[in-house]
């Protein structure tokens, strides 16, 4: 309808297009960034540096020189940080690397933990 169309049914007491109609207005959700989980390994007795070595690569992306050194960091203090992750994507890490142990008869222990 042209716009002076539509003023003219407005002065007529017509209510037109857009008249009596309200707004609604939607709250904005709240969101909150998700729970964040460090994935660690364990030090052990038994298992070779070279196969954690290749878990952190394979598993954890890291690259040859990164993962030498948490590797080393593990076997001086015991424990070392792989990476952090949400919940999901920690508990997958976690059963990838046990069960990769496990497979190759190793006792590495990875553990995830909140942040």
């Amino acid at each position: 309808m042209p716009l002076r169309a539509a003023k003219d049914q407005q002065k007529n007491g017509d209510p037109g297009p857009g008249n009596g109609t309200a707004v609604i207005a939607r709250a904005k959700p709240q969101t909150r960034r998700p729970n964040m989980y460090r994935v660690l390994l364990l030090n052990d007795d038994y298992t070779p540096m070279e196969f954690v070595v290749v878990v952190l690569r394979k598993y954890f992306n890291k690259g040859a020189e990164d993962a030498t050194r948490i590797m080393l960091h593990v076997h001086q203090h015991g424990v070392g940080e792989c990476g952090i992750f949400t919940y999901e994507v920690a508990e997958t890490k976690v059963t990838q690397v046990m069960d990769y142990a496990r497979k190759h008869q190793h006792p590495l222990q990875c553990i995830m933990e909140k942040k």
